[in-house]
């Protein structure tokens, strides 16, 4: 009987992202306070001078675990250039591409709200830039609609704040939660509910 064929060694590369990965996990679960470098090593399986052969420090680390999710950025190109189309269309376009990319990714919010309690300025600002050009598109949209009469005057900061709020708390109630009172109405259909809300608060009866 052979013996086993032995485990393939991984190059430099394969070592780093699997480092990365796991952090990636950890940091999502515990922030970047709770996790240590025992822990980190203890679950890739390697020792403390292979992963500081990689990464300079923990906050090496957590850096290149945010470039790897900013490698990922929601692109909303092909929802926003698409030709006669309306407000509504792009809206309901624009939100859809950001559900999924945080339902395909939860660890990004588990990260993002872990940073706000943390009070990391770097984490803090690479989330707010995630929400960027959703926020800047509803406000421009918003004060032209506003400018033509096809919807009633407001605050456009505000209108953008309260929607954007909404949508976050569909995601945090099917990311976060194990279990949710809306356990049976799926994470489109709220989205959608929500959406049909908001047009009608902002469009004159």
């Amino acid at each position: 009987m052979q013996d086993a064929s032995p485990t393939k060694r991984l190059s430099a590369e394969e070592r780093r992202t699997s480092i990365i990965e796991v952090a990636k996990h950890l940091f999502a679960r515990s922030g970047f306070h709770g996790v240590s470098i025992d822990e980190i090593v203890k679950e890739v399986g390697v020792s403390p001078a292979i992963l500081y052969r990689h990464f300079k420090s923990k906050d090496e680390l957590y850096e290149s675990v945010l470039h790897e999710f900013s490698c990922t950025r929601e692109s909303y190109v092909e929802t926003v250039v698409a030709e006669d189309i309306g407000f509504e269309q792009v809206l309901r376009g624009m939100t859809t591409v950001f559900v999924n990319s945080i339902i395909n990714q939860p660890d990004l919010l588990k990260m993002e709200m872990h940073s706000q309690l943390e009070g990391n300025t770097a984490s803090q600002e690479f989330f707010l830039n995630r929400w960027k050009s959703f926020t800047d598109y509803i406000e421009y949209n918003l004060s032209e609609l506003i400018n033509h009469e096809k919807i009633k005057p407001m605050n456009v900061e505000a209108a953008s704040l309260i929607y954007q709020g909404m949508i976050r708390e569909v995601l945090l109630l099917k990311c976060l939660r194990p279990t949710d009172r809306l356990t049976d109405m799926p994470i489109d259909e709220i989205v959608d509910e929500i959406i049909n809300l908001f047009l009608k608060i902002i469009t004159p009866a």
